[in-house]
């Protein structure tokens, strides 16, 4: 029987492997006689854990009423873990290089301004109805 261990180091080598300056610059392109390289930001996460074993023999129990064999009893404990990791990838924008340069063209993040429109709205109406319940009084 062969003893397989998890190893958390193979773990942490795949996921850098996986997670390479790729993954925040794309492929460029050319597009118009520009060359544009889409860039964004990435966060990975990782954990693993990983556990021990080991094994002893220990004396019979002295309560021993000699229905069961003598001699020394076995104990022992395995090994295990387990990891894994993830990413979280949000466009930044692109960078286009032309005749004139290299440019910086952020892009837009649609979610990110309905919240906020959202977090305005939900201050002007909390400070419109605190000064309506003043005005009441």
């Amino acid at each position: 029987m062969t003893e397989r261990r998890f190893d958390p180091a193979t773990l942490t080598g795949a996921a850098a492997d996986t997670f390479t300056v790729r993954r925040a610059f794309g492929e460029a392109y050319e597009r118009d006689g520009r060359l544009v390289v889409p860039v964004a930001r990435v966060t990975v996460l990782t954990g693993s854990g990983a556990g021990g074993g080991d094994g002893d023999l220990t004396p019979p129990d002295a309560a021993d009423d000699g229905s069961r064999a003598t001699g020394r009893v076995a104990h022992g404990s395995g090994d295990g873990g387990a990891g894994g990791f993830a990413a979280h990838v949000t466009p930044l924008g692109m960078v286009v290089v032309d005749d004139d340069g290299a440019h910086w063209q952020p892009t837009i993040d649609i979610n990110r301004v309905i919240l906020g429109g959202q977090v305005v709205a939900a201050v002007v109406a909390s400070v419109w109805a605190v000064a309506w319940a003043v005005r009441r009084r």
